[in-house]
């Protein structure tokens, strides 16, 4: 069979295949190429086992909480070969589905890496591929560290694949992914707990005043937080690794058993051999246009993480610039732009941290005209029910128009509340127009009117 089509899909994640089901829908003879598993990163090997993980967790969380509150039993602990387990009973049957689903819209799979030829092909091993249009869907990758001893550091994705817990975890870089396992190590039992970060702030992408919050929280549960520390080697011992990192009072060391990278992803199109075809790149990944088209080569789009557009790596933002690039591939032609409402982001540590909007910090730098609300909710009924010590919100809202420009709250329901005030912000609603809806109380939506 003659390997020619009108598109080639590289990544069977959410940004690849949706425009997979998209072309192939018109009729268009489409192939999907994936390396690993098809479904992606988010379903597979982030988001969605991430949060089987964290149920579990939360089980830990809650009698942390409730414990002196009247909740009386002996203390849980985790298991993590049945929470590997459970994970699994939603992961395994996934790229299966996933590839039937295709196979029935008539899309021709192929399994391997990609990298372009010369002469404008696709190489999949020994396949040789033609296509009037390639997406790229790769999305990313752990970022390089480019440090001594790099060959012992673990992905977040063997993270989720731990049936057992190590007795001392070390992860490197201070995003949500080391906050999030570093919390779910703590609570299923890890003895030492170590998050190294270079820098002098973490989670750089959400306001520090909740941040400050979350990192008091996590130091409450036992996880060590190290500023300031620029990882300099890792040694491997006989049943253990040395790590050695300086900080402003010198050079240190500290002895573990697991290290975890949670410093950041890249672009995943490094193997691609873009430059064959005169394909645009960064760090950041495929340079596109507001259409997802490469700025360089018109046959070429791009979506999600491994596309240069200066939006967050989200599932959500992924799922948007596909459908832009699907419209335009239908009609062979610009047609439609990539539109970016708010996006909330979240970090699922417990309490959530979420976010939407505009922050303080842009505020300050573009100079605008707003009202700025902080505020601690440990005493609001809310936190107080569930016995959260760590609550709070910071809203920002436009002074003259009295339009809701960001939202950041850290606190029980806060992955929920974000939605809410995600939705009132893209539809253009005022505080007095928010305040006007009628919610069901007492819940956590019931509080959002009192953040303004």
């Amino acid at each position: 069979m003659e390997n020619k089509f009108d598109l080639i899909v590289i990544g069977a994640g959410s940004a690849g295949t949706s425009v997979a089901r998209s072309c192939a829908t018109q009729g268009w003879n489409v192939g999907i190429v994936e390396e690993l598993q098809y479904g992606g990163t988010c379903m597979l090997r982030g988001c969605d086992p991430k949060k089987m993980f964290l149920a579990v967790s939360e089980g830990i969380d809650a009698f942390e909480r409730m414990s002196e509150k009247g909740l009386t039993t002996s203390r849980p602990h985790i298991n993590w070969k049945q929470m590997n387990t459970f994970k699994n009973s939603f992961i395994e049957p996934m790229p299966e589905k996933v590839e039937k689903s295709l196979q029935k819209l008539g899309i021709k799979e192929f399994y391997g890496k990609a990298r372009f030829n010369d002469d404008g092909s696709l190489q999949v091993g020994n396949d040789k591929l033609e296509s009037e249009y390639f997406h790229i869907a790769t999305g990313a990758a752990p970022t390089p560290l480019g440090i001594q001893g790099e060959e012992y550091v673990n992905t977040s994705t063997d993270f989720l694949e731990l049936e057992e817990k190590p007795n001392r975890i070390v992860f490197i870089g201070g995003g949500f992914i080391s906050f999030e396992f570093a919390q779910i190590s703590k609570r299923g039992g890890v003895n030492e707990v170590t998050i190294l970060q270079r820098g002098n702030k973490i989670l750089n992408h959400f306001d520090q005043d909740l941040v400050e919050m979350q990192v008091q929280k996590s130091r409450e549960l036992g996880v060590n937080i190290n500023f300031n520390s620029s990882i300099q080697k890792i040694e491997k011992e006989r049943d253990h690794y040395t790590i050695t990192y300086t900080t402003p009072k010198g050079t240190e060391q500290l002895a573990c058993d697991l290290i975890v990278h949670g410093a950041g992803r890249s672009a995943n199109i490094e193997d691609l051999n873009l430059e064959a075809i005169h394909v645009k790149t960064t760090k950041k990944g495929v340079v596109v246009n507001e259409f997802q088209r490469s700025i360089s080569n018109p046959k070429v789009f791009a979506a999600g993480d491994c596309a240069d557009t200066g939006k967050p790596n989200l599932t959500p933002v992924a799922g948007l610039e596909a459908n832009t690039a699907g419209k335009n591939l239908l009609a062979r032609k610009d047609v439609d732009k990539t539109v970016y409402p708010a996006i909330p982001s979240i970090v699922y540590t417990l309490p959530p941290i979420a976010s939407v909007g505009i922050s303080e910090e842009e505020v300050k730098q573009k100079g605008l005209d707003v009202e700025v609300k902080f505020k601690k909710t440990q005493n609001w009924y809310s936190s107080v029910r569930v016995n959260e010590k760590y609550s709070g919100f910071k809203t920002i809202v436009d002074k003259s128009t009295k339009k809701i420009l960001g939202a950041h709250i850290i606190g029980p329901g806060a992955e929920e509340q974000i939605n809410v005030i995600t939705m009132a912000i893209n539809q253009g609603m005022t505080i007095a127009a928010l305040q006007a809806i009628v919610f069901a109380y007492p819940s956590y939506s019931s509080d959002i009117k009192y953040m303004f």
